[in-house]
């Protein structure tokens, strides 16, 4: 590809999905953060330009799950793969690395007192994605499937308890933000993930298993602020011109 640096990173990582494996790599925010232009996200991130452009020059598409075209996909089909692929991972990784946290704590915690702080950090990020999530199935996502609907065939969707979606959306969006400032604090006070060179093996799992969970979340947020959530708002404001234009 060739990367434009006035072109948010949020375009580029919809248009080019492959190119989110190399803002990762260079710490530039694609999802929460991504309506900055490349240049500016690159400033922030303290990323010289010239790398970061060579470094999307040489990147090339693939069909991976990672980095598949949601853009083209149905709104009902994106709702499968983020339930079916974030939210399971979510559900899967977080007693898993919970119980890792609290087992390094309680042999490391001393020796390294930022520790019992990440795990608690960990624990209200599990509290919060798990609410979210529930959110998003039970309410939220269902309601999305019955707008491509009723879209697709040109009648009103169910009316809904929280009125346009723009709000619960918003919710969602807050939810995303704190998940990420969550996040970030955990990445600061384990510097980068960096586990000491006298860690155990349970230590450096531990440090392992957050980057991915982090990078995960990373691109489950992508797919919603970014694909979802502009999808659906385009869809309900075109059934509202739509009945407009009936009456």
């Amino acid at each position: 590809m060739k990367p434009d640096v006035n072109q948010t990173v949020r375009e580029i990582a919809i248009e080019h999905p492959a190119t989110v494996r190399v803002f990762e790599s260079l710490g530039i925010d694609y999802c929460c953060g991504g309506k900055r232009s490349l240049q500016d996200a690159c400033q922030h991130a303290g990323v010289p330009m010239e790398r970061a452009l060579d470094l999307l020059a040489a990147v090339k598409e693939d069909s991976t799950t990672d980095t598949a075209n949601w853009s083209a996909a149905s709104a009902q089909e994106l709702i499968r793969h983020i339930v079916e692929q974030h939210h399971s991972y979510v559900r899967s990784e977080t007693p898993r690395l919970m119980t890792m946290c609290e087992k390094v704590v309680s042999r490391h915690g001393q020796a390294h007192p930022e520790l019992a702080p990440i795990r608690d950090l960990f624990r209200a990020l599990t509290e919060e994605l798990s609410v979210h999530m529930q959110k998003e199935e039970n309410v939220l996502f269902p309601y999305f499937e019955q707008l491509e609907s009723a879209a697709a065939q040109g009648t009103a969707p169910p009316a809904a308890a929280f009125g346009s979606v723009e709000m619960p959306i918003s919710r969602m969006l807050a939810d995303h933000d704190d998940a990420g400032e969550l996040l970030a604090k955990i990445r600061d006070l384990s510097v980068e993930y960096q586990a000491p060179d006298s860690a155990c093996p349970t230590y450096r799992a531990l440090y392992h298993g957050l980057e991915e969970f982090e990078r995960d979340l990373h691109h489950h947020v992508h797919l919603e602020n970014n694909i979802l959530f502009p999808r659906a708002l385009h869809m309900e404001q075109g059934i509202v011109e739509v009945a407009h234009e009936r009456h």
